[in-house]
């Protein structure tokens, strides 16, 4: 059981850290996820965890608790019509225009930026591309720098494409796949906040900026994609949830298709 008053301490702290306020709605998904931290610290209630966490103001534990509050089930290819878009991008591409760089601005752990590197390597092969993936939980860019996922989580994937680019797991690691070192070396990952200032990671012809501004309340909505715009390349496209609106925001943006942007 989290009280209220747990319940607005750990919420008011995250929305500090992170940007993010998390309302009534999520408060059985914040609880069920505050059960995990105190069942690992051997405490019997989350009001014991939360009372205790604030009385230390122990920094690594607050770490380890917004790495748990921003944690998403994802898998590959998600929402495809992002990728058979990016595929169109790519083919009438001339090939002088140099380097082809995408970042996924809230990659979870990797699963969107292996699927964006998949349909690259498809079609560049291993050179002329560069991806970056950022996140703001630490623990979902070690696990994207692992590169090593459930089987399940390929359910999307082309088989083609399993062949090509993974190896797939044996003894302990059975039911899993590992993105191949070819794959891997043009991916890098790091953290960042969307809600601060953002890391020299350069420009990109395309933004994925999805299944994060869900959320956010409107302001705060507007002043990622201000920040994020600077780094799309003039004529790059910024892609959002389709399940996320940056309408009626008063942004610099034209909208091209559901969920596909470019500067206005």
């Amino acid at each position: 059981m989290l009280s209220q008053k747990s319940f607005e301490a750990v919420t008011s702290m995250f929305h500090k850290v992170s940007g993010i306020q998390l309302t009534d709605a999520k408060r059985a998904l914040v609880a069920g996820r505050l059960q995990k931290l105190a069942q690992a610290r051997g405490l019997s209630s989350v009001d014991q965890y939360v009372e205790q966490l604030m009385r230390d103001n122990d920094t690594e534990e607050m770490v380890r608790l917004v790495d748990k509050l921003t944690t998403n089930e994802t898998y590959f290819f998600r929402e495809p019509q992002h990728f058979e878009r990016m595929k169109s991008v790519i083919e009438k591409r001339p090939a002088s225009a140099g380097e082809f760089r995408v970042w996924s601005a809230a990659s979870s752990s990797g699963e969107e930026a292996y699927s964006i590197a998949m349909v690259l390597g498809n079609h560049y092969g291993t050179r002329g591309w560069k991806i970056v993936g950022t996140d703001l939980s630490t623990a979902m860019v070690d696990t994207a720098r692992r590169a090593v996922y459930p089987m399940e989580r390929a359910r999307q994937t082309a088989q083609a494409d399993l062949k090509r680019w993974c190896l797939k797991g044996q003894g302990d690691n059975t039911g899993k796949l590992m993105i191949s070192p070819e794959l891997r070396q043009n991916v890098s990952f790091e953290n960042a906040n969307l809600m601060r200032q953002l890391p020299e990671i350069g420009m990109f012809d395309i933004i994925f900026l999805r299944n994060v501004l869900i959320y956010f309340e409107p302001p705060a909505k507007a002043e990622i994609v201000r920040r994020v715009l600077p780094k799309l390349k003039p004529g790059g496209l910024l892609f959002t949830g389709h399940a996320e609106s940056i309408a009626n925001l008063g942004l610099p943006v034209t909208s091209l298709a559901p969920a596909v942007y470019t500067h206005a």
